[in-house]
């Protein structure tokens, strides 16, 4: 923080770092290891069990009559969660809890407010570890080490460096001058910021809710129906390290009874989104319908998903383009935001690497993730998403442009099965290179070599879609070229490595086009984007006259 010299006679600040911090260290757990102990007494706690997850709204716990269940989407016999919908009445009811707190958590100085997340942050990395990610294993159909990269590792780091940023944002000050010292105050936006967030990530979740929050905004917080087991853990370890109750209203909800009641709010003044570009779009334009009911802009962040690619360029290490191909495509399924889901590869390579990339597949093993570490991904999320992807492979059988080399056999008996599917086109314009699908299927696109310039084109302009992309080369020159002509087609692009696991602090996240807003959370700047700054000008000398000097 900024402190006086006392032995200087004039004022003059100096500068300190906010608080040093550091990427939260990945766990291994290894056979015989605390971390893996910890983590199997957790999950067996959940075995068979059902929570009870109620609304909570003014710091009160709140039952209505419309009762769901999450299940878990490797044994769908299991209910991990007994939850109720919040109905207008009720989610109205939240906006205004959140109101009358919001003076009192705005004027609370961000030192006290970074505290708390770094507090929570604490309790994450050691005592509630297991718990969390137990209930991210159970509820949303993770592996041990997707589930520590997410609920763990991904949001500790949120939590410690929005904390950091937080901090050295309110250092960030402009110049004063001999008459007059300058300041900038970072205030909290005046209304309500509503936070959707997705099932695929737990740690999205919390800081959604959790960056507005501590910026000084008051939020309500609608979870993913399918990923509340892991959310209301994340909620809960909030208030713990002392959250006040009324600052984040948790909030399940039907989409559009939630989405329709925030934005006819004239306190609406924020939406942090992720999700579908639908689901988005559908925000997007209520709040442009209702913008003269506003007290203010409303801020809109969204994060929607990508068409994400790997470019093979004939001088890669085909070991690479393999193992990062596998992963990117396959791992949590392919259910991430950035999972590669088209591959782009030379004809002069392509023997090679597929004969690797089959190898490799008939290696994968789906299963249950609690019961069996060796699984490298499970269950996809639940029966629409399992109808959805099945559509894909049946598209991919029947079309003639296209072929499945490997995978894609479909089984909802027990839990929402699908295999990893290997699928090549000859079209590079099938919907299948187009669309986003969500799932454990990768499409391949073999190009002439000599084509390579025309590729580059064809990545760009096939999707709408701009969120994250891989460049795989040993060439310095064609690097530099996909650099340049991808330049708007990834937020994250990715050279010689896959197109997920972007890091907080290292790969600030996020993309355009439609893949949303490119807010960039994980990065310094994402912060100001929930606050309303406030300059203020003190001046010291008096003004003894109205007259300027030429005027004498």
């Amino acid at each position: 923080f900024q402190r006086p010299l006392c032995s200087s006679p004039r004022r003059r600040w100096q500068h300190r770092s906010a608080i040093e911090v550091t990427n939260e260290p990945i766990l291994e757990f290894k056979p015989g290891s605390p971390e893996r102990a910890a983590l199997q007494k957790a999950l067996a706690d959940l075995k068979g069990k059902t929570e009870a997850i109620p609304c909570v709204i003014g710091g009160e716990e709140v039952w209505t009559p419309t009762v769901r269940y999450q299940l878990s989407p490797f044994n769908h016999a299991h209910k991990v969660a007994k939850y109720c919908y919040a109905d207008k009445e009720l989610i109205n009811k939240a906006i205004n809890a959140a109101l009358a707190a919001r003076k009192e958590w705005d004027l609370k100085p961000v030192q006290d407010r970074a505290q708390i997340f770094l507090k929570a942050a604490d309790m994450l990395s050691g005592p509630r570890r297991a718990e969390v990610l137990a209930k991210t294993m159970i509820g949303q159909g993770k592996t041990v080490i997707q589930a520590e990269i997410d609920a763990a590792a991904e949001l500790i780091d949120f939590f410690r460096f929005n904390a950091k940023y937080a901090l050295e944002l309110e250092n960030s000050q402009p110049i004063s001058v001999d008459v007059s010292t300058n300041s900038m105050v970072y205030r909290g936006l005046e209304g309500f910021v509503a936070a959707v967030s997705p099932f695929n990530f737990t740690a999205i979740g919390g800081n959604l809710a959790g960056a507005p929050a501590l910026m000084g905004n008051v939020v309500l917080w609608k979870p993913s129906d399918t990923a509340l087991l892991s959310s209301y853990a994340v909620y809960k370890i909030l208030l713990e390290a002392g959250l006040p109750p009324n600052v984040v209203q948790f909030v399940p909800a039907d989409g559009p009874v939630f989405g329709d009641t925030v934005t006819s709010s004239e306190h609406f003044c924020g939406l942090n989104f992720t999700g579908s570009v639908p689901t988005f779009k559908r925000l997007w334009k209520q709040v442009s319908e209702n913008l003269d009911r506003y007290r203010n802009f409303p801020r809109l962040a969204g994060e929607c998903g990508g068409k994400n690619f790997h470019l093979v360029h004939s001088s890669a290490d085909v070991a690479s383009v393999v193992n990062g191909t596998l992963r990117s495509a396959f791992e949590y399924g392919g259910q991430k935001c950035s999972a590669c889901s088209r591959l782009y590869a030379p004809d002069s390579l392509w023997p090679q690497i597929k004969e690797k990339l089959l190898e490799e597949h008939g290696k994968i093993k789906v299963g249950d993730p609690a019961q069996d570490f060796g699984t490298f991904f499970s269950a996809v999320i639940d029966d629409k998403s399992f109808a959805r992807i099945k559509k894909w492979i049946e598209h991919a059988k029947k079309s003639s442009s296209l072929t499945i080399l490997a995978g894609g056999g479909c089984d909802d008996s027990v839990g929402y099965f699908i295999e990893p599917c290997i699928v090549e086109s000859k079209d590079p314009q099938d919907p299948i290179m187009k669309e986003e699908i969500f799932g454990p299927v990768l499409t391949v696109y073999v190009y002439p070599e000599k084509r390579y310039k025309e590729v580059l084109e064809l990545i760009d302009t096939t999707t709408p879609y701009g969120l994250t992309g891989a460049v795989f080369a040993q060439e310095k020159r064609i690097i530099n070229e996909a650099r340049n002509l991808l330049r708007n087609a990834a937020g994250n692009f990715y050279i010689n490595d896959k197109s997920t696991g972007a890091v907080v602090a290292q790969q600030p996240f996020g993309g355009s086009r439609i893949s949303g807003t490119n807010d960039k959370p994980g990065g310094p700047h994402y912060v100001l984007r929930w606050t309303s700054p406030q300059a203020i000008k003190e001046t010291h000398v008096p003004l003894t006259d109205w007259r300027y000097a030429y005027m004498q």
